[in-house]
């Protein structure tokens, strides 16, 4: 598994940038790979994934 900063095994802080295509391909694949073996980090980032989804639907004239 992939470790956090503070020892955590998880992934979580990098469920942002991995929603939002924003890791390198090395990163990208060892997320994938760890949301693939943890029920608990997958189903955080499916929350994730659902508010990036959102962001989408946005121009950038609404965001001001």
């Amino acid at each position: 598994m992939t470790s956090e900063a503070g020892g955590d095994p998880h992934v979580r802080s990098q469920l942002g940038a991995y929603a939002l295509g924003g890791l390198t391909p090395e990163e990208d694949r060892r997320i994938a790979g760890h949301l693939d073996g943890c029920p608990r980090c997958a189903a955080d980032y499916a929350e994730v994934a659902d508010g990036a989804a959102l962001l989408a639907l946005f121009d950038e004239e609404d965001l001001w």
